[in-house]
């Protein structure tokens, strides 16, 4: 993405705000956030609106697609999908206009939200700054479509589920500004509170365990957004659009008054397939190649675990099941030259526990794997680095576990 801008005198009385699916689902709760925004034009601010689709819409929209059509081609299914957006966009628009205040609704094309070629995943490489602020000195709101951009020829795409935070936060990057994001839950907790209802509500979060929270599954923000806000120093606030309560502000570094907690949370990710391809030969370039053809087709792979035995190689990652029917063509072209064969095993789910403060202490691995033992489970897979463990283990067995490694280590 483009450099962070200098301030101007628009840019200094700028929030970004972001409001999910929930938010806007429907013309009640569109006209409660109208309100919200609204009070913050009136207390002196220009206020740059993210909203997503209304409630469920995308997840109707894909499955209509794929009642016509099994394999929806991904260009057409992006211009499909972006269409979700733009109705909330221009309700809420609706709706602040009739309470007097003077905004306009705006789509990725309209403010050349620009992007990489990979339909269903793409990713932000610029945002017109001129038209941005052109909009800006002429209203008070601007509302904004998240979760969608376009390519250098015009085509759109969008940014992967849950992409409106990155929409808002890389927004925010742009203009030098805070950014909030609002749900229907009221900040970060240790835990996910429908898994563990003792959770705790954290104030502060840093960059590094929110990214890791959020790439292993933790549902408060997209693990992109919080790429951009770390790599542009973006302090993103994550709270409730249905309450007052107070939420929780994620940064570069903690407080000096707060002291910095072994483990800071705990994410279950669902519905993980592992795949494994087994007599590769004890080559490294070949599983280079593998690798290589996997990211050409805009493939995200998580977990790897390769093992050596003798004269052949096993490797095995692990993949989300929209991904399988690619990873599967991929493989049958890749893996008939070298002699190879792959299964795919699942579901499975990760389990992850994030903490900056394992960097200076010792002991969580060996504790949260006692927590496995001790429920008979042994992990398919496991994966660690400064500030994270993740493992692989049966997905009936996940949520049980969960709740044991939060009581283990107090979340």
């Amino acid at each position: 993405m483009g450099t962070k801008t200098s301030s101007s005198s628009v840019i200094n009385s700028v929030i970004v705000q972001k409001y999910g699916g929930s938010s806007v689902a429907d013309v009640d709760r569109i006209r409660n956030v109208a309100n919200r925004i609204a009070k913050r034009v009136r207390e002196g601010h220009k206020v740059v609106t993210v909203v997503s689709a209304m409630g469920k819409t995308t997840d109707n929209l894909i499955s209509m697609a794929k009642s016509l059509v099994p394999k929806p081609d991904e260009r057409e299914l992006d211009m499909l999908l972006t269409t979700g957006e733009q109705i909330s966009c221009a309700l809420v628009a609706m709706a602040l206009k009739d309470i007097g205040i003077n905004a306009i609704s705006l789509n990725a094309f309209q403010i050349r939200v620009l992007t990489t070629r990979h339909h269903t995943n793409a990713r932000i490489m610029d945002i017109d700054e001129k038209r941005l602020k052109k909009y800006l000195q002429e209203h008070d709101v601007l509302v904004i479509t998240g979760f969608q951009g376009i390519t250098e020829d015009e085509h759109l795409t969008t940014l992967g589920r849950g992409g409106s935070d990155t929409s808002a936060v890389a927004l925010a990057a742009k203009l030098g500004c805070d950014c909030e994001i609002y749900s229907d839950v009221a900040g970060v907790y240790t835990c996910d509170p429908k898994l563990y209802p003792q959770t705790k509500k954290l104030k502060y979060i840093t960059y590094d365990d929110m990214l890791e929270l959020a790439a292993t599954g933790a549902k408060v923000l997209h693990s992109r957004s919080v790429e951009i806000a770390k790599k542009y120093n973006v302090r993103v606030y994550c709270g409730s659009s249905f309450s007052d309560e107070e939420g929780t502000w994620v940064v570069g570094t903690l407080p000096e008054w707060l002291e910095e907690p072994l483990v800071t949370g705990v994410s279950l990710d669902r519905n993980q397939v592992k795949v494994s391809i087994m007599d590769l030969p004890n080559d490294a370039n070949i599983i280079s190649d593998i690798f290589k053809r996997v990211a050409e087709k805009g493939i995200n792979v998580d977990m790897i675990s390769l093992v050596k035995n003798g004269t052949s190689t096993h490797l095995s990652f692990t993949v989300v099941p929209d991904r399988v029917e690619k990873i599967k063509d991929l493989l049958d072209d890749t893996l008939s030259v070298y002699g190879a064969k792959y299964h795919f095993y699942g579901q499975f789910a990760k389990i992850t526990v994030v903490g900056t403060g394992m960097r200076s202490h010792y002991g969580v691995a060996s504790k949260f794997l006692e927590v496995l033992s001790k429920n008979g489970i042994e992990p398919e897979i496991i994966t660690t680095s400064e500030i994270k463990i993740s493992v692989l283990v049966p997905e009936e067995k996940a949520e049980e576990l969960v709740k044991d490694i939060c009581e283990e280590f107090e979340l």
